[in-house]
């Protein structure tokens, strides 16, 4: 069933307008009686079903508030992920979302190819934002996780504080592995750092332990950074999430 995500609360009548209406009444052949998900900005969920076509206006009648809250996992999951070379950050993103993650924050490290100006920057997080938002809908979310602005890795690293657990993967960590660090780790709130394909400096990775993250290592092999950035948040899930439940 078509899902849709609102920026208000859940109320009797429904108007989509919009983007999602165009693509309710142009993409989907939307009739009235056909069914549809709505989730509020709050995170609640109601079945709806179409009362009403209009030009660029779909109507829509509340049937009933359903339960969806178990959807959405556990544990707050953010990830950190230094920009990739090509279309790979729009994997990430779609697959992220699919995993249960909260928030995604693009990094700008030393050894990202990628360098985007101000307008640029701007331009790819819509676009990120927009493919959370599609897979959201596919995959049952009952909000849509936000893709924040491109930041520097030192603005990165300042936001440590705010997480109860930060875990860098670092290729060359010889002595924590993920799962030991995660089997140890309170809380319920988790930032996960990636590098480019380029990886970390020494530097870069100095930083990141004195601003109070912990470097882990995801095993004997090398993974490239969108297989680590999706490995890594399994690992999360599995371990203090819902994956697997």
């Amino acid at each position: 069933m078509r899902r849709l995500f609102i920026e208000d609360k859940l109320s009797e009548i429904i108007n989509i307008t919009g983007e999602d209406a165009v693509h309710l009444l142009y993409a989907m052949r939307a009739k009235p009686g056909q069914k549809i998900i709505v989730a509020d900005k709050d995170g609640q969920v109601a079945q709806t079903v179409i009362s009403e076509c209009a030009d660029k206006k779909v109507t829509l009648k509340l049937i009933k508030i359903l339960d969806e809250k178990q959807n959405e996992s556990f544990v707050e999951i953010i990830l950190m992920q230094c920009l990739p070379k090509g279309d790979k950050m729009d994997y990430i993103v779609q697959k992220a979302v699919e995993l249960g993650i909260n928030k995604i924050v693009p990094v700008s490290s030393h050894n990202c190819v990628v360098k985007y100006d101000a307008g640029k920057k701007e331009k790819r997080r819509q676009k990120w934002q927009k493919i959370a938002q599609e897979a959201a809908k596919q995959c049952g979310r009952t909000f849509i996780p936000e893709v924040e602005e491109i930041i520097s890795i030192d603005q990165c690293i300042n936001s440590f504080k705010d997480v109860d657990n930060v875990i860098i993967c670092y290729e060359n960590e010889l002595q924590q592995s993920f799962k030991n660090y995660l089997q140890a780790a309170t809380g319920n709130k988790y930032a996960v750092l990636i590098g480019p394909e380029g990886g970390f400096t020494t530097a870069e990775v100095e930083k990141c332990i004195n601003g109070g993250a912990v470097c882990a290592s995801l095993g004997r092999r090398i993974l490239r950074t969108e297989t680590a950035s999706l490995a890594a948040i399994s690992l999360i899930q599995y371990e203090k999430g819902d994956l697997g439940i």
